[in-house]
């Protein structure tokens, strides 16, 4: 697998809250023949195995979510408009003239979200519209509209992707697919003799509404996981200890709700290793999975860590692909630590 393409490929797949199964076939296509085993657990959470071939070797969990942000349609209107609401948060300053992908019953249609010109809009301009204040376009009737879809089906962005300047990358839906394919890879390319346990990588769902990676974590039982999302990218205007530079390597994150020694170990790993990397602090909650996986079963030791990304929960976020590479060596050095392994091992646990 090549990074950068494993990267695009999964980012491009129609995964909205609720449908993150709607092109699995696809997803095994695109990297099933690397694990052992894949499998969709009973809320929808994919898991591909890689084993070690070790005799009761412990079970490492990398959690990463397969949902993107997204919207439902509530209305069909008259003139071949819609009426959506948002899946997950959606910055709706940035809606306005966006490309969209209307998933219908048997069919893509495509639409845009329509924009009132300035020259006509009433007001200061300055307020945000709400959401439900914003309609597609899809230059149908609402005829042939009513035909195709039905109250409830999915839009998403087109996924469009563009290189920009210093190695880095834009499109929709990074977050957090692209820390998803850091996992698969570093994953699939890591011989197994060379794994410190057995590997579950979790593409969970539903993370951008009401997450449901605890039941997965809880089936899966592991001896410690890595929770894996994005993180805040630095630009002017923000502030810098609730952000994370572009191009620095990964994040990991200092926090009262994760494993205060796992968390030391993976910093010690990275610095051993000279992985590029960052540290972060989230005091009471990471805003990630990671407390939801700390809490299963008994407890479950996680460390969490993040790739930087710019204009989060847009069409155009951003992220640097020298990040994607150290989080991916990061990942390697994770699942592949014989320390680790001893100190939270203890021979593996029975499901």
């Amino acid at each position: 697998m090549e990074l950068k393409k494993l990267i695009v490929d999964l980012s491009s797949l129609m995964s909205i809250g609720g449908f993150e199964r709607f092109e699995r076939e696809k997803l095994i296509n695109l990297v099933g023949e690397h694990f052992d085993d894949a499998y969709l657990d009973k809320v929808g959470n994919q898991i591909f195995v890689k084993k070690c071939g070790k005799e009761n070797a412990p079970r490492i969990m990398l959690d990463a979510h397969m949902d993107e942000i997204g919207m439902y349609v509530t209305e069909i209107l008259d003139g071949g408009f819609l009426r959506v609401t948002n899946i997950g948060g959606i910055d709706t300053g940035i809606m306005q003239a966006s490309d969209v992908i209307i998933y219908g019953n048997s069919e893509r249609l495509f639409g845009v979200v329509a924009s009132t010109p300035p020259h006509l809009a009433s007001g200061s301009g300055k307020d945000l519209p709400k959401m439900d204040e914003l309609l597609i376009d899809t230059c149908l009737t609402k005829e042939e509209l009513e035909s195709k879809i039905r109250i409830g089906t999915p839009v998403g962005f087109a996924p469009k992707y563009t290189e920009i300047l210093n190695n880095k990358i834009m499109g929709k839906s990074f977050d957090d697919k692209a820390c998803a394919a850091c996992a698969l890879y570093a994953t699939a390319n890591t011989p197994r003799e060379e794994l410190a346990g057995d590997v579950y990588v979790m593409l969970s769902c539903c993370e951008e509404v009401t997450g449901m990676v605890a039941p997965g974590a809880y089936a899966l039982n592991p001896n410690y996981a890595m929770s894996i999302d994005v993180n805040l990218g630095r630009v002017p205007g923000t502030i810098k200890e609730e952000t994370v530079e572009l191009g620095k390597g990964p994040s990991i994150t200092i926090s009262a709700v994760t494993d205060r020694k796992l968390t030391k170990m993976l910093f010690d790993i990275a610095k051993e290793k000279e992985i590029p990397h960052q540290a972060s602090v989230s005091p009471t909650h990471t805003g990630t999975n990671a407390v939801s996986i700390q809490l299963s079963r008994e407890g479950i030791p996680t460390v969490d860590v993040g790739l930087p990304l710019a204009s989060m929960h847009t069409y155009n976020e951003i992220i640097s692909l020298d990040d994607t590479k150290t989080l991916s060596d990061l990942i390697v050095a994770f699942i592949t630590d014989e320390k680790i392994a001893a100190e939270y091992g203890k021979g593996g646990l029975e499901i």
